[in-house]
């Protein structure tokens, strides 16, 4: 079992990092992101206020309370949710 790398994301752009994080997953590496609360946004504040109160808005026709999707509001889980990272065993 390889050791983990250990990132930390203070001052690193969202989507950058993001990538490289999930480009290592899928290289079979293990990968741990620390002081994901510090992760930058390139843009305004208003405009990054704006675009997460849309995503917020997004929801499941049929019945609004109980189906997905789901919005994180802890960084870590919307970090983890931006990486997108697909198995190698899923991509086949």
């Amino acid at each position: 079992m390889t050791k983990p790398v250990i990132i930390d994301a203070r001052g690193h752009l969202y989507g950058r990092l993001a990538s490289i994080v999930a480009k290592s997953l899928l290289k079979g590496q293990s990968v741990v992101v620390v002081r994901a609360e510090e992760i930058l946004m390139s843009g305004g504040l208003i405009r990054q206020e704006m675009k997460y109160k849309r995503f917020l808005n997004k929801r499941h026709n049929c019945n609004p309370k109980t189906s997905g999707p789901w919005h994180f509001r802890a960084p870590a889980r919307m970090f983890w949710r931006v990486t997108r990272y697909v198995p190698l065993s899923c991509m086949q």
